[in-house]
Order: C-alpha cells, then structure tokens, then sequence
C-alpha cells in the first residue's frame, strides 16, 4: 500500500528539545514539523504501537505516558478520533500489568482510546503472502507467517523511546513492529533479527495506510537495553514517516554510525527508507548541538545465552 520509495517525508525526522512544562504541546508541534497528516490518512483508523518493555515502569525502557497522552491529543486535535492502542504479548512481562504500571491504561481511558490486546483470542491473526521476497522469515516460518488481521488497511504509529538493545545495538521504531507483528515464537529470530526487522518494515509498508513513528528521548537508555539500562536524561523528541530514517538519527545521537547497523544498512539498501545521516533531512532542533552521548552497547548474561 505504501510505496517504499515515494512515501510522503522519507528521508525526513523532526526533533525537537523539551521539557515538562510543554512536553505535551511539543509532541504536537513535532508530529507537525514530521508531516504526520500527510503520511496518516485521516480517514483510516490508527494504531498506537505502545512498547512494554518491563512491566515496572523505569527511565526510557516502554513508551513513556506523556509520550502517549502528547500523540493522542495532537491526532485527536487534527480530528482523528478513531485510535486504537495495540498491545503484544511476551514471555518477559505481562501487558496487562505493564499498562497500569507504566501510566498507559490511564491515559487511554482518558481520552476514549480503543485499548487492545493482540494475543487475546478475539483478535484474529491471518496468514501474510509477501509480495516481495523475504529476506529470512519464510525460513524461520515455513508454514507461513500471520499477523494481526487488525493491522490491516489500518494507519500505525510506533511509539518506541531512545535506547540501546542487546541484540541490535539500538532499538526503535522498526524494532517497534517486532511484538506487534510476530507471535510469541519471535525468538526463534534472535540469530537473524536484523534481517527479520527489515523483512517486517517490507510487512509494515504492504499492509498498513500508513506509517509514522514517534519517539521519546526525554531519558535516553544507554548499555544493556532494553530493560538493565544506565538511564540519562536528554529531553529530545524525534518523529518522521520514516522508520529507517529516525532510526538512524537516534542511532547517531547515541554514538553510533547507523550504516554500521545492519539492520539500518539493510532497509536502506532496500529502498525502505533512508540510513545514511548525511541524505536525511532534520527539521526543528540542529543535533550538531548536542555534545556527544557516547553510548555504548552491552551484553547481558541472558542475552549472551540466547545468542
């Protein structure tokens, strides 16, 4: 549905600097610079891809409630009014705990927001026929692989945060898809999971109206991400229709060359979206600014098991 190589904003992440006292209308403004209207059809539901990562609530580690709450009032404020939160199942956390835990729940009731599960049986998942070959899922799925049949001709926004991850040096917004659109037998992926995200972004672009990614850096999580983190408090924003794109500008903000990442490397090489820094356009605040995080990716005992 979405046409990899003309969406409307590729190659272009807003960021923003914030703080508390206007977080909330910073995220609109952001959505703004980023062209959210153009790449989200109004006239499609959307869905809100919160990310739990722990189902205590901590610095940087699940999609932060202001980071919600700010999405909500700036689509609601446009009149999109037909929002839907998505949540994943995982062997790690319960969802259901983590949504109360980490502010979701209250500020989807607050705003009269759809809230889903999408492991729960009513949900249907349907089996997915690739238009284009995968790189590595039809290996890892040779009986086919399903989705959401709730993601379907729907808008998605990602809503990750800035951090590091044991297995993709980053995690972001094309990390984002990986609970949503896999089951829970996604760890069989872990050996080959930069090319599984590449192959789930080519999902992403076939089935969904349209893209947009938000992210949260208001804290930044820097080491053995996504949950045994050193948090850092940074109060940047990033959004873009781009999920390549925004990826590889957080991955820059943190230290890293995003072309070394070959999850990045591999999308770009695709046509999925821009990973070179130098061919992505910034809009709102100049990262050359920032003095340098110089994060670093770590291993956990766990994560060096599974690898």
């Amino acid at each position: 549905m979405i046409d990899p190589g003309t969406f409307p904003g590729r190659g272009r992440v807003a960021v923003l600097k914030t703080r508390p006292e206007t977080v909330l209308e910073d995220y609109a403004q952001l959505m703004e610079l980023a062209g959210f209207r153009e790449a989200l059809p109004p006239d499609r539901d959307t869905i809100l891809k919160i990310n739990i990562s722990w189902d205590t609530w901590y610095p940087a580690c699940s999609t932060e409630p202001w980071q919600l709450e700010g999405v909500i009032r700036a689509l609601q404020g446009a009149g999109y009014q037909d929002l839907i939160g998505a949540h994943n199942d995982t062997v790690v956390v319960d969802a259901y705990v983590g949504e109360v835990n980490n502010k979701h729940k209250v500020v989807v009731d607050k705003y009269g927001v759809q809230n889903v599960h999408l492991y729960e049986p009513q949900y249907r998942w349907v089996r997915y026929e690739p238009k284009q070959p995968f790189l590595v899922l039809d290996k890892i799925f040779p009986e086919g692989v399903e989705i959401p049949e709730i993601f379907l001709d729907r808008n998605i926004i990602q809503l990750p945060t800035v951090k590091t991850h044991v297995f993709t040096t980053i995690t972001g917004a094309m990390k984002n898809a990986f609970g949503g659109l896999l089951n829970k037998r996604r760890h069989w992926t872990h050996s080959v999971i930069h090319e599984t995200l590449v192959d789930l972004l080519q999902i992403q672009q076939d089935i969904h109206s349209g893209l947009f990614a938000v992210m949260d850096g208001t804290f930044a999580g820097d080491g053995p991400g996504p949950r045994a983190m050193r948090w850092h408090e940074k109060d940047i924003l990033l959004a873009s229709a781009d999920q390549v794109a925004i990826d590889a500008i957080s991955a820059k903000l943190q230290g890293f060359d995003p072309m070394k990442l070959d999850f990045i490397r591999l999308a770009d090489e695709r046509g999925l979206g821009v990973g070179n820094p130098d061919e992505i356009e910034i809009v709102g605040h100049d990262i050359r600014s920032e003095p340098a995080w110089n994060f670093v990716q770590e291993d956990t005992f766990p994560a060096r098991a599974r690898s």
